[in-house]
């Protein structure tokens, strides 16, 4: 790997350019579909409900939109990946301070027994816990990343037979049946897909 794993950006660096402008909706949504499911999970893992999870992705959003025109990358500063993790932990923190201010207001023994098996779900976003599942959620959208951008550019019928060897773990023979093929054409189609896969990421690390 010629980077480091914090220093992957699942985006081109040209695109966190283009955000400066707010009129450059497809450069947004771009933005927004790339990192939307990875802040939204570590939301999810880190012990937020669904409904507060999604106030975190926005308010992610709002704050990176606000941030923007004045942004400066330097990967010699900080990578990406730290500086957009930073942003979450801190909304994710703003909904568990929001979720304190409310259950203040309750006394009971039950709301006692759901404040402490909310609590026990919980990861401190201040935490190496948290770390470890950014990293996590980052490396499993990066990937995604790259298999989408390399599925938009595939015949179907090639990413089928990667997906149903990869993914669903068929064996090459039951796929080659599946599609009347000969097996070592099932074989290649696996290996040049994957392949693809791969640059893909390389060229998302370089960029």
């Amino acid at each position: 790997m010629a980077k480091q794993a914090d220093e992957f950006i699942p985006t081109r660096t040209t695109l966190l350019d283009r955000l400066k402008n707010w009129q450059d909706d497809s450069s947004w949504r771009e933005f927004f579909d790339t990192y939307r499911k990875l802040i939204y999970g570590v939301a999810i893992k880190g012990g937020l409900t669904n409904e507060e999870a999604q106030d975190v992705v926005q308010e992610t959003m709002v704050t990176v939109a606000k941030q923007m025109p004045n942004f400066k990358y330097d990967r010699k500063v900080g990578s990406f990946k730290s500086w957009l993790l930073n942003t979450t932990r801190w909304r994710i923190a703003d909904q568990f301070r929001k979720r304190g201010a409310l259950s203040a207001f309750h006394s009971s023994s039950d709301d006692a027994d759901y404040k402490t098996r909310i609590a026990n779900k919980t990861i401190d976003p201040a935490s190496q816990d948290m770390n470890a599942l950014w990293d996590a959620e980052w490396g499993k959208n990066l990937l995604e990343a790259a298999i989408t951008k390399v599925k938009r550019r595939l015949d179907p019928q090639k990413y089928q037979i990667f997906d149903f060897c990869v993914n669903k773990e068929w064996t090459p023979k039951k796929v080659a049946e599946t599609f009347s093929i000969p097996i070592a054409q099932v074989y290649l189609a696996k290996h040049r897909t994957t392949e693809m896969i791969r640059e893909e990421i390389k060229k998302m690390e370089l960029e």
